[in-house]
């Protein structure tokens, strides 16, 4: 039986590996090249970053076209990863379990949880090796009620040179992402076409049937297949969903980020892992994270050098409510009530960086979002057949587009533990 699975990140890869190992035929389609890690030193863009010349945050992507980035309003800017690895590669390679809008409804991925967590080696990074004002701001963290603890990682720590720049690639091998799957699948004989967008599905009959792609600009193509499983991300799936004139809601959330900047010199912040520990509230959590995209593209960051630059993240479980567009541009505004419950998370933050010993300024980052999720989602209804209402048969979605609440955590694990349950569902209704 032939499959095609669009995307190769944590849902797409998951999804490959299992279907390859169940005796199908499997076609991988990514929409971005192959990827590698950034590896030129960084010394050289300081002056640039210091008089303004770099720009926005538009321009990493032209350096480094693993990374998408569009603006879905003027305040706030959404992350994807656009390459073999799709967004795993560019992470902070957090494990954590969290399914917030799932749970409620029934669902309950503990199972897959654990299986992936021994299939992909979680570990938390060495205490030793964090940098002293990390440890001091753990320990605030403790003194204030905030009950912090140690990030479940995807990262060995004897091959990690603590460089700090995960999101730009793991250049040490230190780090689990996605390709660790996809090249599992490629094993079992699957194939891998890279720079081969999908555009839309072809529907015959009420039933899924093949995708259309773009071989080259201007030039389409049709490949055919038993069974579609799209894992091109909250973005990526609704904009194939749409332009399959099939339903998509606009429920697009992101679990924005914004981190409070403060100084302490020589802090070195960036000589770790992002996000070693973290502390759970109900609807962000606190970490520390020197956001380099703040540094190196927002204004009020740019007097401080990376040695002095102290970040403590908040991540938050935002509305609900965004729209993609056929062309993938994006509807999505910082709500008010979002903004209520960020300027919460930064009063605690603030709390956290005084009682460590972190210098004013405190100023505030770059709003940026990188977990796409919500616009296709599952609810009391579906949760037997895994499939959002209109979803034709044969075509099956593996993403974080199926989950209706925005986590305001980590989605590594909830990702792959989704495209791990839709595809024993696909092998066993095959």
């Amino acid at each position: 039986m032939k499959a095609i699975v669009v995307g190769s990140g944590a849902g797409g890869a998951t999804a490959a590996l299992e279907l390859s190992k169940n005796g199908f035929d499997v076609t991988i389609l990514e929409a971005g090249g192959a990827f590698k890690p950034f590896t030129r030193f960084l010394t050289w863009a300081e002056p640039l970053r210091r008089t303004g010349l770099l720009g926005s945050e538009k321009t990493i992507s032209k350096l480094f076209s693993p990374i998408n980035i569009i603006r879905s309003e003027k305040e706030l800017a959404l992350v994807r990863g656009m390459t073999t690895g799709g967004s795993t590669v560019i992470s902070c390679g957090n494990i954590v379990r969290t399914q917030r809008g799932l749970e409620e409804l029934g669902l309950d991925l503990n199972p897959e949880f654990r299986e992936l967590e021994e299939k992909i080696i979680v570990r938390t990074f060495p205490h030793e090796r964090w940098r002293p004002v990390t440890r001091k701001m753990f320990y605030a963290s403790e003194e204030l009620g905030f009950k912090p603890q140690k990030t479940p990682k995807a990262v060995d720590s004897l091959k990690c040179k603590s460089c700090g720049l995960c999101e730009m690639g793991c250049a040490s091998g230190a780090r689990w992402d996605s390709r660790i799957f996809l090249n599992g699948a490629l094993d079992n004989g699957a194939v891998l076409k890279i720079k081969t967008p999908v555009k839309k599905i072809i529907i015959e009959n009420g039933k899924a049937v093949g995708v259309i792609i773009e071989s080259e600009p201007g030039k389409f193509i049709e490949i055919r297949a038993d069974i579609i499983v799209l894992a091109a991300g909250g973005i990526g799936t609704a904009q194939i969903l749409k332009n399959s004139k099939l339903p998509v809601k606009d429920k697009l959330w992101a679990d924005i980020v914004l981190t409070l900047g403060g100084i302490s010199k020589g802090a070195e912040q960036l000589k770790e892992p992002p996000m070693v520990w973290y502390s759970e509230h109900k609807d962000y959590i606190l970490s520390p994270y020197l956001d380099i995209f703040s540094h190196w593209f927002h204004k009020p960051w740019r007097k401080v050098s990376t040695n002095d630059r102290v970040g403590l993240m908040v991540k938050l479980a935002d509305s609900e409510r965004g729209t993609v567009n056929v062309d993938g541009s994006v509807e999505k505004e910082i709500s008010a009530h979002d903004h209520k419950r960020i300027n919460k998370a930064l009063s605690q933050a603030k709390k956290i960086l005084e009682l460590a010993g972190v210098s004013e300024p405190y100023i505030k980052g770059l709003y940026n979002g990188g977990h796409l999720g919500g616009t296709a989602p599952l609810d009391g209804e579906n949760l037997d057949t895994l499939k959002p209402y209109g979803i034709p048969d044969n075509l099956w979605i593996a993403d974080l587009s199926l989950v209706p609440k925005s986590q305001g955590m980590p989605t590594i694990l909830l990702t792959a533990a989704l495209a791990l349950r839709i595809s024993r569902k696909i092998i066993q209704l095959s």
